[in-house]
């Protein structure tokens, strides 16, 4: 099986909600990232929050927001649903 990711949820602490088609949760710390050159426009919590989206079947920041889907920012989308599976939480 390959997972697929049909929706994300951005917080302002830099972590992401990730939703599999099979109805998986998991809950991704993107904070590591942000040390790395090519992540750094996501420093900018709104650029985190207003770019992240479902591209290429997984997480991703639209970056240039054009949605050309190789030039995204991506998360290998095993790395992902090899995370533990997590509650949403409602507000």
């Amino acid at each position: 099986m390959f997972p697929k990711v049909v929706q994300v949820i951005p917080s302002t602490d830099y972590t992401v909600y990730v939703y599999f088609e099979d109805g998986k949760i998991v809950c991704y710390d993107a904070i590591h990232l942000l040390d790395k050159e090519v992540f750094a426009p996501l420093k900018d919590v709104h650029i985190f929050i207003d770019t992240c989206t479902v591209m290429n079947d997984t997480l991703a920041w639209d970056i240039n927001q054009n949605r050309n889907e190789y030039e995204c920012l991506d998360i290998d989308p095993d790395t992902l649903y090899a995370l533990p599976f997590t509650q949403e939480l409602i507000a």
